[in-house]
């Protein structure tokens, strides 16, 4: 560890590593925000810290077992003369899970709202989700982003102490912005259902990974950082609008 403060390419390795983890862990944020968000609201905080714990613990023990992770990618079985390894099943595992996953809060957002309304408000406990299958869903789907972001550090790198420096930093990163990030989400629907969109892209993108047909996550992120800044001048065109009645009001 001594090295990493003295070699100059170990720093290099180390921001690298940092950055791209950093990057791959947006999946992380958005899933942990959504799933959090249909809890109550005082338990929000220890779903966020033990969702994010268990990211950090899983992404450290697969580092510390990589001559496991490097046997998930050779050949389980072949299907069709198409070699299947454990790792492609656990990617198109994860991404028919987001697939189901996004799906379903998406019928939540547009079709379940007024579910039980005129029932005294029963609606609204139909619309929430008990903590343990909250915490459930996000092991599940640490695991399938752990592997990957674990699968992507071994190979930019073979400085065990460096990688798991790396993931350390990128998961402090994600607690900080987990709590932002899921009430920006809550308070704007249209970038709830943006980030719900990019799941279903990251679905597909871990489905595609299981069947080897890569698709480069820099297009997945650019087509939803893109739609999230037009939704962004829309956001604040809107306030503008509201601000000129409000004036107008005013002087009427």
């Amino acid at each position: 560890m001594l090295h990493l403060l003295t070699d100059p390419q170990a720093w290099a390795n180390l921001l690298t590593l940092t950055a791209l983890e950093i990057v791959l862990g947006i999946d992380n944020v958005i899933f942990l925000s959504i799933v959090t968000g249909r809890l109550p609201a005082h338990q929000q905080p220890l779903a966020r810290y033990i969702g994010l714990g268990l990211a950090a613990a899983m992404r450290v023990l697969l580092l510390l077992s990589i001559s496991w992770i490097m046997g998930l990618t050779a050949i389980a079985f072949t299907v069709l003369g198409e070699a299947i390894s454990w790792r492609d099943l656990v990617l198109l595992g994860g991404g028919l899970f987001l697939l189901v996953k996004g799906t379903l809060e998406i019928h939540h957002m547009t079709e379940g709202e007024g579910e039980g309304e005129g029932e005294g408000g029963s609606g609204a406990s139909k619309r929430g989700m008990g903590f343990a299958a909250a915490i459930a869903q996000i092991v599940l789907l640490d695991i399938v982003f752990s592997l990957d972001s674990v699968i992507t550090a071994v190979g930019m790198s073979q400085d065990l102490p460096v990688m798991i420096t790396a993931v350390l930093i990128a998961v402090g990163v994600m607690l900080l912005a987990a709590k932002p990030i899921g009430t920006f989400i809550r308070e704007h629907p249209t970038l709830k259902m943006l980030a719900l969109s990019f799941l279903l892209l990251v679905g597909v993108a871990l489905i595609a990974d299981g069947l080897h047909f890569h698709v480069p996550r820099g297009y997945l992120y650019f087509a939803i950082a893109f739609s999230a800044g037009v939704e962004c001048l829309n956001l604040i065109a809107a306030r503008g609008r509201r601000r000129r009645a409000a004036a107008a009001r005013g002087e009427g």
